[in-house]
């Protein structure tokens, strides 16, 4: 194996949206890994909070990419459109790494050539006090293949980690993005879906990264929350199944989880309307039959 085999480029793309205060820690995490060959690309999504500063600090050590806010998917898309490596790792500007995860992963990869994505647990940890909270919720090292699972059950028996625990091969990343940008948040859904169902890939039990809470995360402590987890269900739903309507079980499960939710909190902008009448004018009567009770059962949940 030559060198280049044997240390591929590994891209690490940082989405940023103003996290000026945590994004020095996280860019030091990526450049204190132990592999040698990783290029960091920070994306500045638009920030008001002096990010461009920061980033800006750093010269020729990491990759700008500097752009107006338009969400994570947005982000995610420019990243990758700079980026040159043979396995991309996401990381969110409040997370960090731990010095070892890109050699873990560059491992993995190696071993199982025939896998799309690696994804690892989390460590949720407390900004303030830095005391540790909680493990995310899968756990076992092992392969993992749910394409069958998720094309005729249209499940999926997996609780995969957010966005600093995901780490793709570029071959499959290259049949995804760039993706919907209507999907403004928790775009990481739509990625990890999108790889379960394309490519086999490998989950790996060990704490690779360090996931901050402090009270402002952009997502998990919004107080108009199960109002946000509706709308980013019906949107990924919807996407996901133009995109590749060989997922229709699945999504048609996904999007009535949203739809339920969005009955309970009353809130439905227009455009989301417009969403949820394009879907159901392309489903069968019986599938719309089966949408309308898992839409009801959710709605009680809810």
């Amino acid at each position: 194996m030559n060198e280049a085999n044997s240390y591929p480029l590994v891209s690490v793309i940082i989405n940023n949206y103003n996290y000026g205060r945590f994004l020095p820690e996280a860019i030091d995490s990526v450049l204190a890994q132990t592999y040698p060959n990783i290029e960091v690309i920070v994306v500045d999504d638009g920030s008001t909070d002096g990010s461009p500063e920061v980033i800006a600090r750093y010269q020729n050590k990491i990759i700008p990419v500097l752009k107006k806010n338009g969400g994570q998917a947005s982000a995610f898309n420019a990243g990758f459109k700079a980026s040159r490596g043979e396995i991309i790792c996401m990381l969110d500007a409040d997370d960090v790494f731990i010095p070892e995860k890109v050699t873990k992963i560059v491992n993995i990869f190696h071993q199982f050539p025939d896998i799309g994505w690696c994804f690892h647990r989390l460590r949720f940890v407390d900004a303030k006090t830095g005391e540790y909270i909680k493990l995310s919720r899968e756990s076992g090292t092992r392969q993992c293949d749910f394409r069958a699972q998720l094309r005729n059950d249209g499940r999926l028996s997996f609780y995969s980690p957010a966005t600093s625990g995901l780490c793709f091969g570029r071959s499959l990343l290259q049949q995804i993005l760039p993706m919907p940008e209507v999907i403004r948040i928790t775009s990481d859904n739509y990625l990890k879906i999108a790889a379960a169902a394309l490519s086999k890939g490998y989950f790996l039990d060990e704490q690779l990264a360090l996931l901050r809470l402090h009270g402002s995360n952009n997502y998990t402590e919004k107080p108009n929350k199960q109002h946000l987890v509706s709308k980013v269900a019906i949107l990924t739903a919807y996407n996901l199944r133009n995109e590749w309507p060989f997922l229709a079980k699945y999504t048609n499960k996904l999007f009535s989880r949203g739809l339920g939710i969005i009955w309970r909190t009353g809130k439905l902008e227009a455009d989301l309307q417009q969403v949820i009448k394009n879907y159901i004018s392309n489903v069968s009567l019986k599938d719309k039959v089966n949408i309308n009770a898992r839409a009801i059962y959710h709605f009680i949940r809810a």
